[in-house]
């Protein structure tokens, strides 16, 4: 897919240098980019799912069951 953008002067000469010294073309180098910005991003989107939910609602454990469980383990010393 074709798009335009707009950026700085500075930034296109850099990634132009780039580009050239990579032996890649201009396209390949941006979406190489872009590809790695959203890899590097996309666990804050489900950060942030999960925070709403948890932000929200309660664990769901049952308390009694937890004390159970809690007081059949093993007391160890550390």
């Amino acid at each position: 897919m074709k798009t335009a953008i707009s950026i700085p002067d500075e930034l296109f000469a850099k990634a132009e240098r780039l580009s050239k010294r990579l032996k890649m073309s201009r396209s390949e180098l941006y979406s190489n980019a872009v590809k790695k910005f959203i890899e590097q991003n996309k666990t804050k989107d489900i950060t942030k799912l999960l925070d709403e939910v948890y932000e929200k609602n309660e664990s769901g454990i049952d308390k009694a069951l937890f004390e159970m469980q809690m007081n059949s383990a093993d007391k160890e010393e550390w």
